[in-house]
């Protein structure tokens, strides 16, 4: 379990046909093999490490709900190591299963952060509210609009700086994870045949 606050932002260093080589620094102290991180907002299980490095496994099913496929090397990667039992919960509950990958549609300063549409992915319409949570790449935000086929959320000058969301652009695709507290309601409602509130604009 994780909160979706980053703690540092690593380096894709190696692609391999069954994983990944990450280097980092901050999320290695304390943990040893066999350990979760979450690489992007997906849970993932240390398999090697060392002193500024890690190896993570990525099965086929991997790297068909995200973005790994597509990323190079080089690219920043957002890190967090799971939740410790005595922590303040900064974020919310995330899981780090990723359900899909969605574009960026546009970004555009707003203030002093930054306002950043997001297609929405059918399949993951009904859990998703304003002012609820999401995570995006690993990042707990809180949606500010939502739309049919699109929402958007907010980048504070921390997160902007501080997670790879601040090196995105218009098309970059990211991967999302939607509330569980909503998805249970959600099934629990369709398992009971009551009718599950839909957005109409």
């Amino acid at each position: 379990m994780f909160t979706g606050i980053i703690e540092e932002v690593g380096t894709l260093k190696q692609v391999e046909p069954t994983g990944i080589v990450i280097q980092a620094q901050l999320v290695l102290a304390g943990v040893e093999v066999k350990d979760s991180i979450a690489v992007d907002g997906v849970c993932l299980t240390v398999t090697e490490r060392g002193d500024d490095w890690f190896r993570v496994d990525t099965m086929p099913e991997t790297q068909r709900r995200t973005r790994f496929a597509g990323l190079l090397l080089g690219a920043s990667i957002n890190l967090e190591r799971s939740l410790a039992v005595n922590s303040r919960m900064g974020g919310h509950i995330v899981q780090g299963h990723v359900e899909a990958t969605a574009a960026i549609l546009s970004i555009k300063e707003d203030g002093i952060g930054h306002t950043v549409e997001i297609q929405l992915p059918e399949p993951l319409r009904p859990y998703i509210v304003s002012k609820g949570f999401i995570a995006v790449n690993g990042v707990s935000l809180t949606v500010v609009e939502r739309m049919q086929d699109r929402f958007s959320v907010a980048l504070i000058p921390y997160t902007y700086e501080h997670t790879n969301l601040g090196q995105v652009q218009v098309g970059t695709l990211l991967n999302l994870e939607t509330d569980i507290l909503g998805r249970y309601v959600v099934q629990f409602l369709q398992e009971t045949d009551q009718k599950v509130p839909t957005l109409k604009r």
